[in-house]
């Protein structure tokens, strides 16, 4: 028999020492109920362009689009087409036949998921999960294999409730404004939809221009051809597709959006002369580019990222150290984003250098750097922080999202960077309805963390309230430049 979720505790996540936890109980309440600002992220923004969407079946809702979810199940050898992941031609098969009341087998995906959910204790997937079973749809019996179909139908019957829908929760979860991410060719027509419906959400895309930035990228041509239909024009140059990006960038800002993202393996940046930049994209149009012209194309187009930037305003966000798409077999049946995405060693002195050199200096730019390797925290993150106008820190991402990962974050950064050279919290999911859960984590780690200071005699009181207000809003506030902080 296995071990089972706890019930949500009030002091989750504080330390068990009597004074610290007083203060970070104190901080806490103090910070809780702030509205949710998610400054990135990957909701998908359909879900809220209609104000009758639902989130569908409790599978579509928890598992089937969420890779926190399917790689944990995946590493116990779980194929993915048991549990509903689509492959590239279409949706999966299952392994039985599906129950003609439930004729796209949702419900036997839901029970391999119970089956299988002591396979999240002590993660923060599991954390997530508790949160959003307990305090979104009000279910306190952790989930069994044995009453998985009783939890399936309460799901159900609330999730075709309005009080459950996309916009609902949006309310009640207190988001304040929510940020997408989006290719740079996208037309943005969800986020035209939401804005046309008169819905006070706000709902912001964020431009992301990696599929072109990368000539190495599979599909490169094709995504290339999509923002020449969505400029008008054909591209047949380096300087077309600056100018391109430009004109995108623009139209993406008219839309509401105050950030960039770039998802980079290396922080590897230097200028090309202009007669370099056009050679390596002339052999990239002709299939003929180079790992090596790829490495160096994205390096250049980077930079150049980040002179518009300074130019028209929008935060530049730098992803770093994901080997992406690891196991090829995954990749080649069900595409990219698939769970098997690996962090990599990074290193940012020397790799960004030629960045900062042009831009670190200069305060109009906002670069805030992220990646999976932790041990750069210290020896290069924090002291570029520390140092550069331009440059803050994003909070832990992906595999570090998580109360240790968080706690390693604040001894690792907070001393050679200062908290007002970090960006606060964001959650970057494509589970919607884990955002209040993601953020609630943040919230009460933050909280401990400061109340480790207060009791240490680092911090008075009046200070961490102070530093807790920042990392729960105004940090992410002004990283991204969206409004009152």
């Amino acid at each position: 028999m296995h071990a089972r979720q706890s019930p949500l505790s009030a002091d989750r996540f504080f330390a068990p020492d009597p004074a610290q936890r007083r203060v970070a109980r104190e901080l806490y309440d103090g910070i809780a109920d702030l509205p949710i600002v998610s400054p990135h992220g990957h909701v998908d923004p359909r879900l809220l362009a209609d104000e009758n969407a639902t989130f569908g079946t409790p599978a579509d809702l928890l598992i089937i689009p969420d890779h926190y979810v399917f790689r944990m199940l995946h590493s116990q050898g779980v194929p993915l087409e048991v549990i509903g992941v689509p492959r590239r031609e279409g949706p999966a098969d299952l392994a039985e036949p599906a129950d003609p009341a439930d004729p796209v087998g949702h419900r036997q995906i839901w029970q391999v998921f119970a089956d299988h959910f002591h396979l999240f204790l002590g993660t923060p997937t599991g954390i997530w999960l508790a949160h959003e079973l307990q305090d979104v749809f009000g279910i306190p019996e952790p989930l069994t294999g044995a009453n998985a179909q009783a939890i399936y139908d309460e799901l159900s019957d609330k999730l075709a409730r309005p009080e459950f829908r996309p916009r609902a929760l949006f309310e009640r979860f207190n988001i304040e404004i929510l940020c997408t991410t989006d290719d740079a060719s996208d037309p943005l027509t969800w986020h035209q939809a939401i804005r046309a419906s008169g819905w006070a959400g706000d709902v912001r895309p964020t431009f992301r221009p990696d599929a072109l930035v990368n000539i190495g990228a599979p599909g490169w041509r094709s995504h290339l051809d999509a923002l020449g239909r969505a400029c008008g024009r054909e591209i047949t140059s380096c300087a077309a597709l600056v100018t391109a990006l430009e004109e995108r960038r623009a139209f993406f800002k008219r839309m509401g959006a105050t950030a960039t993202d770039h998802g980079v393996e290396s922080a590897y940046t230097a200028p090309l002369d202009a007669a370099e930049a056009e050679a390596i994209f002339a052999r990239a149009l002709r299939g003929e580019a180079t790992a090596d012209d790829a490495r160096r194309f994205t390096g250049h187009l980077l930079i150049e990222e980040a002179r518009l930037s300074v130019e028209d305003g929008l935060t530049m966000q730098l992803h770093v150290g994901a080997f992406r798409n690891h196991d090829r077999s995954v990749f080649e049946r069900f595409g990219a984003d698939k769970g098997a995405d690996i962090p990599v060693a990074t290193e940012f002195t020397r790799n960004l250098r030629p960045l900062l050199e042009r831009f670190g200096d200069d305060a109009r730019l906002t670069l805030i750097l992220f990646t999976l390797d932790e041990s750069s925290y210290a020896r290069e993150l924090a002291p570029l922080a520390g140092h550069y106008p331009a440059v803050r820190l994003g909070p832990p991402w992906w595999f570090n999202d998580s109360l240790n990962g968080m706690a390693r974050y604040f001894d690792q950064v907070m001393e050679t960077a200062g908290l007002w050279n970090t960006a606060g919290f964001n959650d970057d999911t494509r589970a919607f309805v884990s955002i209040p859960a993601r953020h609630d984590v943040w919230r009460r780690a933050s909280a401990n963390w400061l109340a480790g200071l207060v009791v240490r005699g680092l911090v008075d009181e009046p200070g961490a309230v102070e530093m807790a207000h920042e990392m729960a809003d105004g940090l992410a506030r002004r990283a991204y430049r969206l409004g009152k902080a």
